[in-house]
C-alpha cells in the first residue's frame, strides 16, 4: 500500500530535520545532506515523486518559496555595512559577477551545446554563492578574519544580486520570445523592469512606514510583512510576467536601508522559516533529479565544473583584488571558495520549468547541471578548504578568543582588559544602550540575540572559541549556554553563579548548564555589578620575585576578585571554582580590585585625622 499524502508531507519534514541535525553534528553544510536525502528518497528509492504529490501546485509553491528566500536575503543588504568591508567586496560584486557569468555562459554553450539563452541563464545563476553554504564552511575552516569577512559579505550580497541578474536574464528571454517585432519585445522587457522596481520600491516604503509608525501590532510584524510581500509578488506577476522576484528583492533592499525600521524580529523569524522552507525545498527539488538527465550531460559536465572552479573563480578574484592589499596566498584561498546554495537550486528549477513551457526544450538540462555544480562545489571545497588554508598559512590559530554575552559595564571592563592583551573579544547584547557604550569603548559588539539565525550569518566568530556569560538575563543565559556548549564544546563555556542557591529544586538550572558555573570564583552577576558601581575596576598585575601572589592579595586586603590568569607561556584562562590556582612569577593576573588598596585608605584617613587635630 502506497503512503498517504499526509504521510509523505510529514515525512519530508521529519527527513529534512534529520538532515539538518546530521549536518550540525558533523559541522558540514546542511545542503549536502539535504541533496543526498532528496536523491535517495526520489530517484534512488522511488519513495518521493513531487510531481504527482503536488500536481499543478508544485511550481507555484516553489516560486512562492523562492520569493520568500530572496526577500529575506535582501533584507540583509544594508549599504553602510557593505561599504565597511573594503574595496575587495565592492569589486567582487560587479567584476566577479560579470566574469563568472560570461565564462559560465561560454563554457555551457561550447561544452554542453546549450542554446545561448539557456547558457546565459545558467551563467547568471552560477554567480550565486550564499551565506547558507558559506557560513558553515567558514566555521570549520576558520580563515583569517579579513578573508572570512570578504567571503561572508560576498555571500550575503551576491544572493539577491545574482537572483536579480537571473530574473533580468529570464525577463529578457521571455520578452524576446513575445512577437517578432523588436519594439514589442523591448517594451515587454522594459515593462517588467519598471513594474519590478516601481512596485518593489513602493511596497518596501509602505511596509517600512507601517513598521516604523507601529501601524501594525508587534505580534503581526512577521506575519503581516510576509503576507504583504507574497501579495505584492502575486500582483507584480499579474501586471508583468515573472517580474515578482525582482519586485520582492527591491522591496527587501528598500526596507533594509530605511531608517528606524524594526526589521530585526523579521530577520530572526527567518531562522525557523528558512530551516523549514529551505530544507523541504531542497529535498523536493533533489527528488526530481533523474540520473538519466545527469548522464546525458556527459564529459561536458566535467569541463563546466573544472572551468568554473579553476578558471572563472580565480580570474574573478585576481581581477577584483587589483588595488587591494591582499597577498598571493590570500588570493589563492579566496579563489578556491565559491560553493553554490539554495537560491541557485530554486531559481534554476523555477526558470527551467517556465522556459520549457515557452518551448525551450534544452531548458530541462538546466536543473541537473546546476545541482551538480552545487554538489561538486560544496563537497570538494568543504573537504579541501581547511588543509588549503593551513598550507597557505591563512588559517586562524587556535580559537582562544572570547564571546561575551552581555555588554554591560562589567562585561565592557573585562572586554577592554582582554583586548589590551591582544585577545580577540566580541560582546553581544540586546540592550541598545549597552551596545552603544561598548562601541564608544572601541569594543567589537553584536546587537541582537547570539543564538539566532541572523547571528550565525552576521556575527563574526573568527578567533572566538570560548563563551563568557556575564549577563543578568537568566533565560538568555541558559539558551546561550546550551547553544555554545554544542558549538564551542565542553570546557569552553563559562557562566556566573545564579546567586540563588537556596531556591527549590524544581527551579534549579539543568545539570548540563550547572557544570559551566563557577566563573570568577562562584561570584554572581549581581555582586559584580554592585562592586563596579562602588568603584571597583579591572586591573592587570604582573607577578615577579619581588611581588608574589601573596603580596598581591595582601595589597588589596584579600578583597580583589581574580578574573583571568595568563601563565608564563602566554596562555589565558578564566578563573573558576574548579581551577587549582597557584600563580607563579612571570604570571599576569587580571582582577577586579577596589578603588584603592584598603591600607592606603586607612593611611589617608589617619593622615587626615592628624591634620585636623593639629
Amino acid at each position: 500500500m502506497s503512503p498517504s499524502i499526509v504521510m509523505l508531507l510529514a515525512s519530508i519534514g521529519v527527513f529534512s530535520l534529520f538532515c539538518q541535525w546530521l549536518a550540525w553534528r558533523v559541522r558540514m553544510p546542511a545542503i549536502l545532506f539535504l541533496l543526498a536525502g532528496g536523491i535517495i528518497a526520489g530517484p534512488l528509492l522511488g519513495w518521493l515523486d513531487p510531481q504527482p504529490l503536488f500536481g499543478e501546485l508544485l511550481f507555484p509553491l516553489i516560486s512562492l518559496a523562492v520569493a520568500v528566500i530572496l526577500f529575506e536575503g535582501s533584507l540583509t543588504l544594508r549599504y553602510q555595512e557593505i561599504k565597511g568591508h573594503g574595496k575587495m567586496v565592492r569589486n567582487l560584486i560587479p567584476v566577479g559577477a560579470l566574469v563568472t557569468c560570461v565564462i559560465a555562459t561560454l563554457v555551457a554553450h561550447w561544452a554542453l551545446d546549450l542554446p545561448w539563452p539557456v547558457a546565459l541563464l545558467f551563467g547568471a545563476i552560477a554567480i550565486v554563492t550564499g551565506p547558507t553554504v558559506i557560513v558553515p564552511l567558514l566555521r570549520s575552516v576558520r580563515p583569517q578574519a579579513k578573508l572570512a569577512n570578504i567571503l561572508r559579505w560576498e555571500g550575503i550580497v551576491i544572493d539577491p544580486v545574482g537572483a536579480l541578474l537571473a530574473v533580468l536574464v529570464f525577463e529578457g528571454i521571455v520578452s524576446w520570445g513575445q512577437g517578432n517585432v523588436f519594439s514589442h519585445s523591448l517594451f515587454i522587457f522594459v515593462k517588467a523592469l519598471t513594474v519590478g522596481f516601481l512596485i518593489g520600491a513602493v511596497a518596501g516604503w509602505m511596509n517600512g512606514v507601517a513598521l516604523r509608525k507601529h501601524l501594525l501590532p508587534q505580534y503581526l510584524h512577521n506575519a503581516g510583512t510576509l503576507t504583504f510581500m507574497l501579495g505584492v509578488y502575486a500582483l507584480s506577476n499579474e501586471l508583468a510576467h515573472e517580474s515578482g522576484l525582482l519586485t520582492v528583492t527591491v522591496m527587501g533592499i528598500w526596507m533594509a536601508n530605511m531608517r528606524q525600521v524594526p526589521i530585526d524580529s523579521i530577520l530572526e523569524f527567518k531562522e525557523s522559516l528558512s530551516v523549514l522552507l529551505i530544507s523541504a525545498l531542497f529535498i523536493i527539488l533533489a527528488a526530481r533529479i533523474e540520473f538519466a538527465s545527469i548522464a546525458e550531460l556527459g564529459w561536458g559536465l566535467a569541463v563546466v565544473l573544472a572551468v568554473l572552479m579553476l578558471v572563472a573563480r580565480p580570474l574573478s578574484i585576481f581581477l577584483s583584488a587589483i588595488g587591494t592589499n591582499l597577498n598571493w596566498r590570500e588570493k589563492l584561498f579566496l579563489s578556491w571558495i565559491a560553493p553554490r546554495g539554495i537560491v541557485a537550486a530554486a531559481v534554476s528549477a523555477l526558470f527551467a520549468f517556465q522556459l520549457q513551457k515557452l518551448g525551450h526544450a534544452s531548458a530541462e538540462t538546466l536543473v541537473p547541471l546546476v545541482f551538480m555544480v552545487i554538489i561538486a562545489t560544496v563537497t570538494v571545497q568543504s573537504l579541501t578548504a581547511r588543509p588549503l588554508a593551513q598550507l597557505l598559512r591563512v588559517a586562524e590559530p587556535a580559537n582562544y578568543g572570547f564571546l561575551i554575552l552581555g555588554a554591560n559595564q562589567v562585561a565592557r571592563q573585562i572586554g577592554q582588559a582582554l583586548q589590551k592583551h591582544d585577545v580577540p573579544v566580541m560582546l553581544t547584547d540586546t540592550n541598545w544602550e549597552n551596545v552603544r557604550q561598548a562601541r564608544m569603548d572601541n569594543l567589537q559588539v553584536y546587537f541582537g540575540n547570539p543564538v539566532s539565525e541572523h547571528a550565525s550569518t552576521h556575527l563574526d566568530f573568527t578567533g572566538l572559541g570560548n563563551l563568557l556569560v556575564i549577563s543578568p538575563y537568566k533565560h538568555m543565559n541558559s539558551l546561550a549556554t546550551y547553544h555554545f556548549l554544542d558549538w564551542f564544546g565542553k570546557g569552553s563555556v563559562y557562566s556566573l553563579s545564579d546567586g540563588d542557591q537556596d531556591q527549590l529544586a524544581r527551579h534549579q538550572t539543568a545539570e548540563k548548564i550547572q557544570r559551566t558555573r563557577g566563573l570568577f570564583g562562584d561570584v554572581s552577576y549581581a555582586k559584580l555589578a554592585s562592586l563596579v558601581s562602588r568603584g571597583y575596576t579591572v586591573k592587570t598585575t604582573h607577578l615577579s620575585d619581588a611581588f608574589s601572589f601573596q603580596a598581591f592579595q595582601e595589597q588589596y586586603d584579600f578583597q580583589a576578585i581574580l578574573l583571568f590568569v595568563i601563565d608564563a607561556r602566554a596562555r589565558i584562562r578564566p578563573v573558576t571554582t574548579a581551577m587549582e590556582l597557584q600563580p607563579e612569577k612571570d604570571w599576569v593576573l587580571i582582577s577586579l580590585v577596589p578603588p584603592q588598596p584598603p591600607k592606603d585608605r586607612k593611611e589617608k584617613d589617619t593622615s587626615s585625622q592628624t591634620e585636623a587635630t593639629g
